[in-house]
């Protein structure tokens, strides 16, 4: 629904192709945005052959307008054959991406840059074409859910949520009139959230609708004022075209008294030339951003703002530039109390139809996508953020209706791992940094800086490991629970591997193998690492593995188990680089417990006969 709504005169269509006589009706009806009619029109001359490029563009541009974008890539394709305007070939990748056909879009892109390589969006793609797996890899910012409120199969989206706990949206749900496009108009909504998180049955905001398209609105921290969009028919304010009355979108206020709301007034730089719609006001109530196809922007839509004066006046419009506009369109913008704006664009870098993005107006700087599950390949937008109650809310196509969802933001804290040299305390850089989810998966492995110091931005509600090693020290293993703070200081202090010899033997921890087997398990291989590299260092040094078992089992199987352990220690060393006549392994079974308690030995007296021995053969 959204889509015919925001449609209406804001296709800037692109003529000088073979109008004829048996395109003129379905010509008038394109030119007066009337696009559904004006497609079966173009269909009929297309399904009787009677259709040239011109057709086939017409039929594209009139899907494109109202978001059918498979339909409109079918016909673009058709309409590429012979040699089109710029914008053709851009408007066929944007419809090619809502498929997920990213190969076939940059095929388009690519001519689109090359005729306007000065074009932002040319710029943009030729900085980076190939965006998708990073955008895919980005870290998730937000969970999404849809929300119990939705209609079932009408359109509902713009969603606020005020600081008294209303949700106000727009919903096609009231189906007693319908518009110019056979589609239900639109009505401003409200429902409140309660403390469970649950909403109630929402009700339509009656003072604030009229018969034609009411919505989406703009909330006052204080809850008391309100500024919508509406239908310029609902006021008269239209312009008389060919057999229609084109009306564009004006934004309007009201104030809130005895819970009713009243004085309905337009604004004053509404227009009967072009649309202002999708209010958002700032915290402070002294700045409206809205999206408006006026003079004097960058191209389609895009983002401006006024400034509300203390005597009801307003400045006049500024365009919030390039670095939230584009020559395409920017429409649906929400500001947060920490002056973030976030808004939705088809000519940003995204994965086709409408994405979201957010541009922190503070700091400036490009426009970030929030990356998936809030961006999809279809229309994804109308996202707004309670700052309060940290929680945001926007709508979506992708399940082939306009729905809302609720984003909820994901938990995320820096863990900054410090290395450093236990018995000095001097820092340690180039040391490796391995992150490894709590199933002990590695996720990414950094190096340290000169600062000693690497650092992750990782999820707060997730229990990580952390393994830090460094050649000459001793590997770490550092748990890194799940925490509520922004940022966590992890100290990892590495021993120096050379400490681990001593008079007769080097000293490691426990090699460990599965019950009843010989194969060297991860754990066990992080310790013969230690014994390789201290190898290394001695390159005259000769060890003797010696393996032991408990007392479990037969004396037979026990010294075949331990010799077969044995020799695959033995066998990793040498894999590692040790020649071979340098270590040699002999299993002991039962023969030589460490603690001597015969049939009636505890687990812990168990554990620690078994074991392996790394005696110093020769230094």
């Amino acid at each position: 629904m959204k889509k015919l709504y925001i449609a209406v005169g804001l296709l800037m269509a692109l003529q000088g192709y073979s109008q004829s006589k048996e395109t003129l009706k379905a010509d008038a009806l394109f030119e007066n945005s009337r696009y559904t009619v004006a497609i079966e029109e173009y269909l009929q001359l297309a399904n009787s052959n009677k259709a040239d490029a011109y057709v086939y563009k017409q039929l594209a541009d009139s899907y494109y307008a109202v978001f059918n974008m498979d339909e409109a890539a079918k016909w673009y394709s058709k309409a590429v054959e012979t040699k089109q305007d710029a914008e053709t070939y851009y408007r066929y990748a944007t419809a090619l991406k809502t498929q997920g056909k990213y190969a076939e879009a940059n095929k388009q892109m690519d001519i689109f840059a090359a005729m306007m390589p000065n074009d932002q969006r040319a710029v943009l793609h030729k900085a980076n074409p190939d965006y998708i797996p990073s955008l895919n890899s980005q870290n998730k910012m937000f969970d999404a859910t849809a929300l119990d409120v939705n209609s079932k199969d009408k359109s509902d989206f713009g969603a606020v949520l005020s600081n008294d706990n209303i949700l106000y949206f727009v919903s096609a749900r009231n189906t007693s009139a319908t518009d110019d496009y056979g589609q239900p108009y639109i009505d401003i909504f409200s429902s409140v959230k309660n403390v469970d998180g649950s909403f109630s049955e929402a009700v339509a905001v009656s003072e604030l609708n009229t018969r034609f398209h009411d919505g989406p609105v703009a909330i006052s921290a204080d809850g008391n004022t309100v500024y919508f969009a509406r239908d310029g028919h609902a006021e008269g304010q239209y312009t008389k075209g060919k057999k229609v009355k084109l009306a564009q979108i004006g934004l309007y206020k009201a104030t809130k008294v005895d819970g009713k709301w009243q004085s309905i007034t337009a604004l004053p730089f509404n227009s009967t030339s072009y649309s202002v719609g999708s209010p958002s006001l700032s915290a402070d109530g002294k700045t409206l951003y809205f999206a408006s196809n006026m003079p004097g922007g960058l191209g389609d839509t895009d983002i401006w703002k006024v400034s509300v004066n203390s005597d009801g006046t307003y400045s006049t419009p500024v365009n919030l530039g390039k670095d939230v506009n584009t020559p395409g369109k920017e429409n649906f913008p929400f500001i947060t109390d920490n002056n973030v704006l976030y808004f939705s664009s088809v000519s940003r870098p995204g994965y086709g139809g409408f994405d979201i993005f957010k541009a922190d107006l503070t700091k400036g700087g490009e426009a970030v996508n929030l990356g998936k599950p809030v961006n999809s390949e279809k229309d994804d937008f109308s996202f707004s953020f309670n700052t309060k109650q940290n929680v945001g809310y926007f709508s979506s196509n992708r399940s082939g209706v306009d729905n809302i969802y609720a984003a909820n933001p994901v938990c995320r804290v820096e863990a900054i791992t410090a290395v450093t040299d236990v018995k000095t305390g001097k820092v340690l850089a180039d040391a490796k940094v391995a992150i490894l989810d709590n199933a002990k998966n590695s996720i990414e492995t950094k190096q340290t800086g000169t600062d000693g110091r690497a650092s992750y931005d990782v999820e707060c509600d997730t229990d990580y490991v952390l393994e830090v090693s460094k050649t000459g020290y001793e590997p770490a293993t550092i748990t890194f629970a799940k925490t509520g703070e922004k940022t966590v200081m992890i100290e990892a202090a590495l021993r120096p591997v050379n400490e681990l010899i001593k008079e007769t033997h080097i000293e490691l921890a426990d090699i460990n193998f599965e019950f009843g087997k010989s194969n060297i398990t991860r754990e066990g291989a992080k310790e013969l690492d230690k014994l390789v590299e201290i190898m290394n260092d001695y390159p005259e040094m000769v060890i003797l593995v010696k393996s032991h078992t408990d007392t479990k089992g037969s004396a037979d199987f026990n010294m075949k188990l331990s010799e077969k352990r044995a020799q695959a220690t033995v066998s990793y060393v040498i894999s590692k680089g040790i020649s071979n006549d340098r270590i040699s392994g002999k299993g002991y079974g039962e023969s030589e417990p460490k603690v001597n308690c015969g049939e009636k030995c505890t687990d812990e007296q168990n554990a620690q006969n078994r074991r392996s021995e790394f005696l110093i053969v020769k230094k």
